[in-house]
């Protein structure tokens, strides 16, 4: 409770120790809201007035749960097990993953991404009998408009039936005479006055297209990320004894970034905390900037009049930024009263800087947009050189098309920065390379893509030999591949050049071959590793970081298309990416601001939000941009629909207002603002950003910089760069295994992230246990007491009911991996042998009818700072409700364990000792050859011990390893288990 409650303002220790009741905290920027609920869900569990799977934590992103769960486990003496902190999206696949029957959907449905969706819509555009919204010359151009309408549209709680009778409404109020004026008015309202025969008629075709819209998706077994939470919803209203359950479990709820819930993301969380009402919402309107139409303060006055009686906190002391960057930035946002809280709920929101150093703020005023980027990256290179990190100075812009001459101008000063993008994957020179061969190895024809790849390292000839080649292809009227196949005939080269074309041609055959007998994964692999695409890219730089970041992306791109298409090959691969393109689509990206060697760091104001720099750059401080144009959305919803409080007054610039001030509050100690009169393209002057004048800053800077300084900058010396790689503090048995292994290794694998190749056992293994997951999840769910109960059932042991041996093949055929065999006959035998070794487990499963409590059950061990974590295949209940770990193994049974295979139960058993809560009786490794003949122990007491200080050291050693950057190849020439065991033993 010490560690808990330490070095905390006296506001923070309320909201902590805040014991029942509804709670809502206004955290201002800086104030330590994340600390604060963190600390909450830490004190709540020290205090016993929770276990941790009775708290429900959520919030908006994977990162943000992710640090929330790593924070709450380093404040917890103990590991926990069921802690449940995630993302609304997440928490209600969950929920519909259990129970989507009860609903009448299924519960293996495919959840779809926006381009999964473009695709759907596209593919049954015909279906839509769409006139408004399918221009004759472009019919696709309003697919990704009404997407993102419906998806709007649902986060308001509105169904394709309630817009369906809007519609009609409408359709009544103009067709029916015998209406009075004052009921059509009613129907009608705000349709902005065009209550004509056109908009009825756009209306209702928006209307019949949502209808259609949800249609497909449920014919395809399909959702998007908005019936995650409306089914969700659905489910609770319709089956009150399902959200009993949940009711029941979570005795605290607690919401981070409130301010940008959608109504249907508070209706379901409200639905839960309905129960025990101990709900705890953090907010601040001042930094929201995701929100439907501006509506920033709706869910927080809905919060209010649903829980008059609520504790209200407000959290004003900054621990970021210092006095005079937090009084600007007040005295600013001000300029959005009175929507704000600040007005509604009569609080003071001035934020009292607990840095106590004078902070600067400064404009500059530069001629044109040359001047602007040379007198950003003076200014950079002159704080480098006083000592400060680069990892402490960000850029930030309006827009991502804004970024590229500030990253030019980096580059060409030899200053290291990361552009962090949320799109343009595909346009990043390293993935257009590797779709350029990608596309040759379908259409070899294409000469742009060939001589793209003829730049790799591996197949680079110099340019002059490039231009003889290029010119004969055009005098010869052939492509330059029919050129390269003839080459010595046709065109008079070195001979050292001839052996590099007569590589690629050989590469660029054997890879086609292969990419027809593989699916588009392990080709990846295969074509970075033989065309030395990764060779060139293990050294240590801020360019080979990005581009392994990358290439790890579009691997991770290439896997995804693997789990939802039947045809995994490349050409199938290269046909979804055209359709993402066809749609507008260049390729998402993400980044880990945490990660990453020491450089500035680029990035728009809204990827900015929740992070924070000693120096922030606000560049292009001009009208038109900040604020920006005002663009409303393509399709509006109708105003009669909308169930938010949206605010009065100009709803765009009070959005762009709370944006700039959310980067303004990034800065910890520098706020530069610039901006400059020309940004190329009009010979009309720009004028600075009416925030500037809202402001009162100062117009012009102190000194300028002749133009010709942008061109022949006096300092052009190169910024060397510190290569600093992440320390990790989560560790897993592979993560160990490998390290011990091979660190070398382990370094490509979790800190470069590069692909690596598979093997037919292991693809194998994945399927066994896959099969086995399933066919046991759903053997629990026929027996769920639980279920039974909800609906008046009784639970009687001896009438278990056991999914067939048929369904069991199903699940196999279904999600077999193809991958990794040498060749179909080795498939075959695999195959083969998985039929059998489920066969020997079914049998032997329908004989034991064992009382299943956990299935594929992750834990995480506490060990001092770091966290152990991993997955139980399965755990068995016995009849003094004791437990058996058993772990499935593919391969032949064993008489004798060795260490490591001893080590990795005596882990598990530690996980459901320390994790778990549970009494462990047995520990057992399940060899499906011989399911019966497995080899059961269980660890003493004093083998935990010591197998926790052996991971410890194993950790150190990784720690160690990874500050001096020494890793070593290791000796490999036995078997990888024994040298783990060695390594680890010595």
């Amino acid at each position: 409770m010490e560690k808990i409650l330490e070095n905390l303002n006296e506001a923070q220790k309320i909201a902590i120790t805040h014991g029942e009741g509804p709670l809502l905290i206004i955290a201002g920027a800086g104030t330590g809201k994340t600390t604060v609920l963190t600390r909450r869900i830490a004190w709540l569990i020290g205090q016993n007035l929770a276990k941790p799977e009775e708290i429900l934590a959520m919030t908006f992103t994977d990162k943000a749960a992710a640090e929330m769960k790593d924070r709450v486990d380093q404040l917890l003496p103990l590991s926990y097990g069921d802690l449940e902190i995630s993302t609304f999206h997440a928490f209600a696949k969950k929920i519909l993953s259990d129970w989507a029957l009860d609903i009448g959907l299924p519960n293996d449905f495919k959840l779809l991404t926006d381009i999964d969706l473009w695709i759907l819509v596209k593919n049954h555009l015909y279906d839509f009998n769409l006139n408004y919204y399918k221009p004759i010359g472009n019919p696709s151009k309003f697919i990704y408009a009404l997407i993102k309408h419906f998806q709007k549209v649902k986060g308001e709680g509105i169904t394709p039936q309630n817009y369906l009778d809007y519609a009609q409404g409408l359709v009544l109020a103009k067709d029916d005479v015998s209406l009075g004026n004052k009921t059509k008015k009613k129907l009608s309202k705000k349709v902005k006055d065009k209550s004509d025969d056109q908009e009825v008629a756009r209306i209702n075709e928006i209307a019949n297209a949502f209808h259609i819209y949800q249609k497909l998706l449920l014919d395809s077994a399909s959702l998007d990320f908005g019936d995650l939470i409306n089914y969700s919803l659905q489910l609770f209203r319709t089956r009150p004894k399902i959200l009993d359950v949940y009711q029941k479990q979570f005795k605290y709820v607690l919401i981070d970034e409130f301010q940008d819930t959608d109504l249907a993301q508070y209706e379901l969380i409200k639905l839960i905390a309905e129960g025990q009402k101990n709900i705890t919402v953090v907010g601040d309107d001042d930094q929201s900037i995701y929100k439907f139409r501006g509506a920033s303060i709706s869910n927080i006055l809905k919060f209010e009049e649903d829980y008059p009686n609520c504790t209200k906190i407000t959290l004003t002391q900054n621990y970021r930024s210092t006095q005079n960057i937090l009084d600007l930035s007040y005295g600013f946002i001000q300029k959005n009263n009175p929507e704000r809280l600040e007005t509604k709920l009569n609080i003071s929101k001035k934020l009292l800087a607990q840095n106590l150093l004078k902070g600067a703020i400064e404009v500059i005023h530069a001629k044109d947009v040359y001047q602007e980027t040379s007198e950003v990256v003076s200014k950079i290179k002159a704080l480098a050189e006083e000592g400060h990190s680069l990892n402490e100075i960000a850029i930030l812009v309006r827009a991502n098309d804004h970024a590229e001459i500030f990253v030019n101008e980096l580059s060409r000063n030899g200053i290291p920065y990361i552009f962090w993008a949320n799109r343009g994957l595909y346009k990043k020179p390293i993935i257009s390379d590797l779709l350029a061969y990608f596309n040759l190895l379908d259409e070899r024809h294409e000469s742009t893509n060939l001589l793209r790849v003829l730049n790799f390292k591996k197949f680079f000839i110099p340019d002059e030999e490039i231009i003889k080649i290029n010119f004969t292809a055009k005098i010869k009227a052939l492509s330059v591949f029919e050129v390269l196949q003839d080459l010595r005939v046709l065109v008079k080269l070195p001979e050292s050049s001839y052996k590099v074309i007569d590589d690629f041609l050989f590469n660029l055959s054997k890879h086609t071959a292969l990419a027809r007998s593989v699916s588009v994964t392990e080709l990846f692999v295969k074509v970075l590793q033989e065309t030395e695409i990764i060779k060139n890219i293990l050294t240590d730089s801020t360019e080979n970081f990005e581009r392994r970041n990358l290439i790890e992306q579009f691997y991770r791109l290439s896997q995804n298309f693997e789990k939802k298409s039947e045809d995994k090959s490349l050409k199938g691969f290269l046909a979804e990416l055209k359709m993402e393109q066809d749609a507008g689509f260049d390729g998402a990206m993400t980044f880990d601001p945490s990660v990453g060697p020491e450089a500035v760091k680029v990035m728009t104001i809204h990827t900015a939000k929740g992070l924070e720099f000693e120096t922030v750059f606000v560049v292009n401080v001009v009208d038109q941009r900040i604020p920006s144009r005002e663009r409303k959305d393509p399709i509006e919803i109708p105003e009669t629909l909308i169930k938010e409080i949206l605010p009065e007054g100009d709803a765009h610039l009070m959005e762009e207002r709370r944006l700039f001030y959310v980067a303004m509050t990034r800065a910890k100690k520098n706020l530069i603002l610039t901006w400059a009169e020309n940004y190329g393209g009009s010979t009309q002057s720009r004028k600075p950003s009416k925030f500037l004048v809202e402001l009162g800053l100062e117009k012009t800077p102190e000194k300028k910089l002749p133009i010709g300084e942008v061109f022949f900058p006096k300092n052009n010396m190169a910024i060397s760069q510190k290569i600093q790689y992440h320390l990790p503090n989560t560790f897993s048995f592979t993560q160990v295994s490998t390290f011990l292994h091979c660190p070398l290794e382990y370094k490509y694998k979790y800190l470069y992230h590069l692909p690596s190749s598979g093997a037919a056992n292991l693809s194998f293994g994945q399927t066994i246990h896959k099969t086995l997951e399933l066919f046991t999840s759903e053997y629990k769910q026929l027996n769920s007491i639980v279920q039974n109960d909800l609906f008046g059932g009784l639970n009687k042991t001896q009438d278990k009911k056991i999914p067939s041996f048929g369904d069991l093949l199903k699940f196999y055929k279904e999600y077999w991996v193809n991958d990794w065999y040498e060749d179909k006959m080795q498939k075959e035998e695999f195959r083969k042998r998985g039929k059998q070794l489920l066969n020997n487990f079914y049998e032997e499963f329908i004989s034991a009818k064992p009382n299943l409590k956990f299935i594929e059950k992750q834990f995480s061990i506490s060990l001092n700072e770091y966290k152990f974590v991993g997955k139980i295949d399965r755990v068995d209940e016995n009849s003094d409700k004791s437990i058996s770990i058993i772990d499935y193994k593919t391969g032949k049974p064993k008489i004798k364990l060795d260490p490591v295979d001893k080590e990795q139960l005596l882990i598990y058993q530690l996980a459901a000792t320390e994790c778990l809560h549970e009494s462990v009786n047995s520990l057992k490794y399940c060899y499906l050859e011989a399911p019966d003949t497995g080899i059961e122990f269980l660890g003493k007491t004093e083998d935990l011990i010591e197998l926790k200080e052996k991971l410890l050291a194993v950790i150190d050693n990784i720690i160690i390893t990874i500050k001096t950057n020494s890793f070593l190849q290791a000796d490999i020439s036995s078997k990888p288990h024994d040298c783990a065991y060695r390594i680890l033993e010595n």
